[in-house]
């Protein structure tokens, strides 16, 4: 089991739902939070785990229950709204309240216009901003009526320079850093901070994988993100309200700046997609 390198916050009797919680990424946070303390809602699409995407929110919800945290699994497409407002109903009926809401469902296709079919750009729009918009909208009336909560998107700081070549992907990721930086003035002096949270290296994840970007050697390990997480939700409301964060930075406030321990491979160097060197990248170039 994974050691965060700072003391966890208390997340004891909290409740945060996570999309994309099925698998990667998003569990790797959801498991993180439930070994802090917080109840956990495991949100997306898949119900079985496949050779190509193994993972499902049934097995998530499992290994929550293993921590002694409850569950609760919820098959929910993003995309449609009805699905959506479903999926925060069951979770204040099941635990009657959400502390924390990470927006984590996201569509990835790196090629520029040109390259870009309509519907791959409708896909990662309905997936990534507007699934953002959707859940924030259906959640944060419950967060205004209680004074409280954390709404983190997973999406990038707005470095323009990221955008070459990828410039589809980039208008809906940059869409949910705006939902961020929106939020966080429209809730302004309440206890509910708003912040966007992103990888400053390539990540082990079934999309570096899956989308051949790069190897072992490349990647850091998702456990980096989940420690992010834990650190933007222990860190004092004014040093992330507003901020879109990479995982670095948000680590930073808890006195970290060496984030080898998180390679995947011992002396492995990690692709930076965002930060120093970040816009010229391999990767980004890919």
């Amino acid at each position: 089991m994974h050691k965060t390198p700072f003391d966890l916050p208390d997340l004891s009797g909290q409740v945060a739902l996570i999309t994309g919680a099925s698998r990667g990424i998003g569990k790797v946070i959801a498991l993180a939070l439930a070994e802090a303390g917080a109840d956990i809602v495991v949100a997306a699409k898949s119900e079985k785990s496949h050779e190509s995407l193994p993972g499902s929110i049934h097995e998530t919800a499992d290994e929550i229950r293993a921590l002694g945290r409850r569950a609760l699994a919820v098959k929910t497409n993003v995309r449609k709204t009805e699905e959506v407002e479903a999926m925060v109903a069951s979770a204040l009926e099941e635990f009657g309240r959400i502390d924390i809401l990470l927006n984590n469902a996201g569509a990835m296709f790196w090629r520029p216009v040109v390259q870009t079919p309509p519907k791959r750009f409708d896909l990662m729009m309905e997936v990534n901003v507007r699934a953002a918009y959707l859940t924030s909208h259906f959640v944060l009336p419950h967060m205004m009526e209680r004074g409280s909560g954390c709404i983190v998107q997973m999406s990038p700081p707005m470095d323009l320079a990221m955008m070459a070549g990828k410039t589809p992907y980039c208008i809906s990721k940059f869409g949910m850093s705006l939902l961020a930086v929106g939020l966080a003035q429209e809730v302004r002096g309440s206890e509910i901070r708003s912040c966007a949270l992103w990888p400053a290296t390539a990540i082990e994840s079934q999309a570096t994988i899956n989308h051949g970007l790069g190897g072992p050697k490349d990647w850091r390990r998702a456990d980096i993100l989940a420690d992010a997480t834990l650190a933007i939700l222990k860190a004092p409301l004014e040093k992330v309200h507003g901020q879109c964060l990479t995982d670095e930075a948000a680590l930073s406030l808890m006195g970290l700046e060496d984030f080898d321990s998180y390679n995947c491979v011992e002396g492995g160097k990690p692709i930076r997609i965002v930060g120093e060197g970040g816009a010229q990248s391999r990767l980004w170039q890919t």
